[in-house]
This record gives C-alpha cells, sequence and structure tokens, in this order.
C-alpha cells in the first residue's frame, strides 16, 4: 500500500510541508535544507562546499570499510557471518570482512578447556581446600544389579567446530551436562555395583566417554570431550558402613584366595618335579639292575661253555678264585708239611700274635 493512498501523503498520516506537530512526520527536505547550511558555515568557500561534502562522504567511507578488519587470537577461530548467516571461519592472525551492517565476525576461544560437574557443584574455598555441595538428584544413579550409587563426575571439553558449536546448539553447558548425565545413568545401568565401586571404574569412564561423544556428535555440536573423571563413587550415605564391610570381606577373600593359589603354584611343581626325580631314578635303577643280570647271564655262560671243553681245568681255576677272594682280605699263615725237616717237628702257630695283628689291622 503506497503512502499516498493513505489520506495525508505520508505513513504517519501528516501533510508534507508542515512543521511535525503531533502524529506528523518531520519535513525531510527542510532538515536536509537546514544541514547544508550548517555545513556551508562550517566549509567556508562557498562553490567548494560541495567537495566538502564529498571529501566528508569519502572519509566516512573510508572508515566504514576500515573497520572490517579484526584480529583472531591464537586460541580463537573466527567464524564470520554475511546478513547473521555463517559463511566461513578464518584462522589466528588478522583478516579482514565486509562491515557491519554485511558481515560480521564471532571469535569463541577453541582452545580453553572447560569443564562441567555433574552430581555436585564448587561453593568456594574453606581452609584452602575447595568445598563442594553434592547435588543427590545428578548423583544416585540405579546400578545393573539394582543397587543405588552416589557418582560425581566431571566432563572436560573444547571446541572443535566453532560453527557447529555456535549455530547448532543454543546452551553448550547445559547440554553437555544433560547429555553426560543421561550417558552416565546408561552405563552404570548395564553395570553391577562391584565393579563401579572397585576395579571397573577406568571402564565406566572410558564407556561413559565414548557415548557422551557419540551423542554430541549427533548432535553436531563441535564438542570435543577430551577426559571423563569419575570424582567420587560411593554407596548411598544410610548403607555406606555395611559397604564398606562387604568390601573388606571381599578384599580378605580376594587375599585368601591370592595366598593359596601361591601356596598351590608351589608346591605342585615341587611334587611334580619330586615324582619325575623318582621316576628316573627308578627307571635308571632298573636298567642297572637288567644290565648287570644280562652280564652275569653272560659270564655264568662263557665259564659254563669253558667247563663244558676242559672240566678239570676250569674246575682248579675256578676254585683258585674263589679262595683268591675269600682269603683276599685275611691274614694268612702257610705250613708247607714238604718242606718240613722230619717228621720230628711240630708246627707252631702263635694264635696270640696272630690275634694281636689281625686287631691291628682292623684298627
Amino acid at each position: 500500500m503506497s503512502w499516498s493512498n493513505q489520506g495525508g501523503g505520508g505513513p504517519w498520516g501528516g501533510g508534507r510541508g508542515g512543521g511535525g506537530g503531533p502524529g506528523q512526520p518531520p519535513d525531510f527536505d527542510e532538515l536536509l535544507r537546514r544541514g547544508q547550511e550548517g555545513l556551508k558555515r562550517l566549509i567556508p568557500g562557498g562553490a567548494g562546499g560541495g567537495r566538502g561534502i564529498a571529501l566528508i562522504g569519502l572519509v566516512a567511507v573510508a572508515i566504514w570499510l576500515a573497520s572490517g578488519v579484526y584480529r583472531v587470537q591464537p586460541d580463537e577461530q573466527g567464524v564470520v557471518l554475511r546478513f547473521g548467516e555463517a559463511i566461513y571461519t578464518t584462522t589466528p592472525g588478522l583478516h579482514y570482512h565486509w562491515p557491519t551492517p554485511i558481515e560480521s565476525v564471532l571469535t569463541p576461544k577453541v582452545t580453553r578447556v572447560n569443564r562441567v560437574d555433574i552430581g555436585f557443584r564448587s561453593v568456594g574455598r574453606r581452609g584452602g581446600e575447595l568445598a563442594t555441595r553434592d547435588v543427590t538428584e545428578e548423583s544416585l544413579m540405579l546400578t545393573g544389579d539394582e543397587n543405588i550409587v552416589d557418582i560425581n563426575f566431571t566432563v572436560f571439553w573444547l571446541i572443535k567446530d566453532a560453527k557447529m558449536f555456535l549455530f547448532n546448539i543454543r546452551a553448550p553447558e547445559l547440554t553437555i551436562k544433560m547429555a553426560a548425565e543421561s550417558a552416565m545413568r546408561e552405563i552404570i545401568g548395564k553395570t553391577p555395583i562391584q565393579p563401579i565401586l572397585a576395579e571397573g571404574r577406568r571402564k565406566v569412564e572410558q564407556d561413559t566417554e565414548v557415548l557422551l561423544q557419540r551423542v554430541l556428535d549427533d548432535y553436531g555440536s563441535g564438542i570435543q570431550i577430551t577426559q571423563l573423571q569419575l570424582q567420587k563413587v560411593d554407596p548411598p550415605g544410610p548403607v555406606v558402613d555395611s559397604f564398606r564391610d562387604v568390601q573388606r570381606a571381599r578384599a580378605d577373600l580376594e587375599r585368601l584366595r591370592n595366598e593359596a593359589e601361591a601356596y598351590r603354584n608351589d608346591i605342585i611343581p615341587r611334587a611334580r618335579g619330586e615324582a619325575a626325580k623318582l621316576v628316573q631314578d627308578a627307571e635308571a635303577y632298573k636298567q642297572e639292575v637288567v644290565a648287570r643280570s644280562e652280564g652275569d647271564a653272560k659270564r655264568f655262560l662263557s665259564v659254563y661253555n669253558e667247563y663244558k671243553m676242559a672240566k678239570e681245568v676250569t674246575t682248579q681255576r675256578i676254585y683258585l678264585e674263589t679262595m683268591e677272594e675269600i682269603l683276599r682280605r685275611t691274614n694268612k699263615i702257610i705250613i708247607d708239611s714238604a718242606a718240613g725237616r722230619g717228621p720230628g717237628v711240630v708246627p707252631y702257630l702263635p694264635l696270640p700274635e696272630i690275634q694281636t695283628r689281625t686287631q691291628g689291622g682292623a684298627k
């Protein structure tokens, strides 16, 4: 609808030549004329006033164009907007964009590590230590074996894509907090309480971090989770003493089991070694007895064969060898009756002397 159709020649319903009463627009021609007269008074020269206005316009345009220079800090990333739409990103350093209102730039800090606390809030320092306040509606969670556990954890994050971070999510910290709490509840709901309180804490952190990152990527948030850290994992306050008693009992059970395992690992190899040694000794003894028996049998057969060929000689040899073996370690007195001087010689046998010699030899 044109202004002339509104009955007054302008959008305010007033005439064109008035002085601007209530509900009437100002007279733009009059304002322009007064502005020109003011500039003429400021810029002397009469006809040169037009060049002065042009010069002022050029300066104004130059200042406007120069306003497009901007700087991105080393810890920032520039996002250039054209009429509110993100067009491209820039790296740290000096850059240029079309001045406002055509283009503008946002420079979020992309290297700063931010943190979000879930299950507790920091309330300041007391006695040199950071004091916290529990938020039970966030920290109490149900485990996979239907127990309740009190968990406080912290999420550390930074911006990995500034354009997505600025335009895909509205409240980044709230989004991270809600997504992190949801991911933690899902992981805890699949895990029994015992691993959560003991050796499974690291796995809970890793699984929750992976799930949280996947959720944020699905949102197109442009956020990178750098670390998820469990601060406190305890049973609820009213039953914490009972849980600790159970933990101590489990620790004792594990210690006794380890001691039994160590004793078994020590005694079983030793018993196996002794059994193997006995088997080897028995095998050696068997081989020794068999070899000795076979040797005795062969020796007997060889003597028997000799005996069949020369009975008297073999008998005499066996007799001599046997007597030699018997008398080898005894004291002997040999009397040759053929060497006597006559039948009147009585052989003398010095029994006391022989006995003394025998005792001396035994010593």
